[in-house]
């Protein structure tokens, strides 16, 4: 299946708890990274446009007339091409303003795009969205997308740390996985910005790790480069989740924080019970660029951890506030929740950033729902 996926909140209710442990955030950092295909600049008849350019143009006036919308580097993959363009003909729908599409190969840019005013609106992860806000208290949630019950009680994904198959016995522990065998290893991350690509799994590291003689101050900085001395042999950022799970499969790295979602157009869960620590996923014969070179090849999770969705966002410096109201009364119907671009029907082929298994749609949410993600930089 070629699409996102969204799980019950019975599940998730309970894997949840171990994302509240504190941990502190790491600086920005250059590392070796595989980033997604590039991504051709293209033109749709709603009159919104796509560009790789990774900055927008400074909006004139109090607002713009054309509404820029940037998207991280997961997302900016071609495979996400109609998506993308269905999202720019629902805002040009409910604003009556021309969209125009920014594709970025750096979450930074997406980050400080939104939060600088240059972009309106952004959909990104839980952290990103954070630093954004840190940045710039004009910057806003517009709405989520919901669970499978239609509510924000089971409105997350999946953040996974795998490895290739194969080698999941070196992380056995009885009739499950411990990750006491990353230590020494070669890892990659997403970026440091990532949610569910960095900041949740290195959360998790440092609290499973600072129980152990020798990493009791063990910080998130600390996981940001590798060495002898270190947690990691070598560290590498993919730069989206399919660069990180590339870095994996290529044999670059030995272990790969990614999500779900961002897995999901390339992979299928061929045994076990998907986002589970034991499931193992397989590249899809027809995956596209980086995957097309290693269709067929095999990952194991290790750890699954509960994230939650992160939202599109806006600033409400650079967005008329009645276009706010118009965009969000649009994206909150049941016609937008029925649009099969927009929430793709699980047994479609079709690519898509969410699927529909039941009842997802977008709900509103206010800041203080993030609050638990900010909690793990404290």
């Amino acid at each position: 299946m070629k699409t996102r996926k969204l799980f019950a909140s019975s599940l998730a209710a309970v894997l949840f708890a171990a994302m509240l442990a504190g941990c502190s955030t790491g600086s920005d950092t250059s590392s070796q990274t595989a980033g997604t295909e590039d991504s051709t600049p293209s033109t749709s008849s709603t009159g919104s446009s796509a560009s790789s350019e990774e900055s927008a143009e400074e909006p004139s006036g109090d607002y713009a007339d054309t509404i820029t919308l940037v998207w991280y580097p997961n997302e900016s993959a071609e495979d996400y091409d109609v998506a993308r363009e269905e999202y720019a003909r629902l805002f040009k729908e409910a604003t009556g303003k021309e969209v125009e599409q920014k594709l970025t190969t750096d979450y930074a840019i997406a980050i400080e795009s939104l939060a600088s005013g240059t972009a309106q609106i952004c959909f990104m992860g839980a952290q990103g969205y954070i630093e954004a806000k840190n940045a710039n208290d004009a910057v806003e949630p517009l709405f989520v997308n919901s669970g499978a019950s239609g509510t924000l009680d089971d409105a997350l994904y999946y953040s996974f740390l795998s490895v290739n198959k194969g080698d999941e016995g070196e992380y056995a522990d009885g009739d499950g996985y411990s990750i006491d065998n990353i230590a020494g290893k070669r890892i990659s991350f997403v970026s440091n910005s990532s949610t569910s690509g960095f900041v949740v799994p290195t959360n998790s590291i440092i609290s499973h790790f600072s129980q152990i003689d020798g990493w009791a101050d063990l910080t998130q900085d600390d996981l940001i480069e590798g060495g002898s001395d270190m947690l990691f042999s070598q560290v590498l950022f993919g730069g989206s989740h399919q660069g990180s799970a590339y870095n994996l499969l290529s044999g670059n790295a030995d272990v790969a924080a990614f999500c779900n979602t961002e897995i999901a157009p390339y992979a299928t869960c061929t045994e076990g019970e998907a986002n589970t620590a034991g499931a193992v996923y397989t590249i899809n014969d027809d995956a596209t660029a980086p995957f097309d070179t290693v269709t067929g090849s095999q990952f194991v999770i290790i750890q699954s951890t509960p994230v939650l969705n992160g939202p599109f966002a806006y600033n409400s410096d650079a967005l008329d506030p009645a276009d706010v109201e118009a965009i969000q009364e649009l994206f909150t119907s049941d016609e937008v929740a029925n649009n099969e671009l927009i929430f793709v029907p699980e047994d479609s082929d079709g690519v898509g950033m969410f699927e529909k298994t039941e009842n997802e749609r977008f709900v509103l949410v206010d800041d203080a729902w993030f609050d638990p993600i900010r909690n793990l930089s404290e």
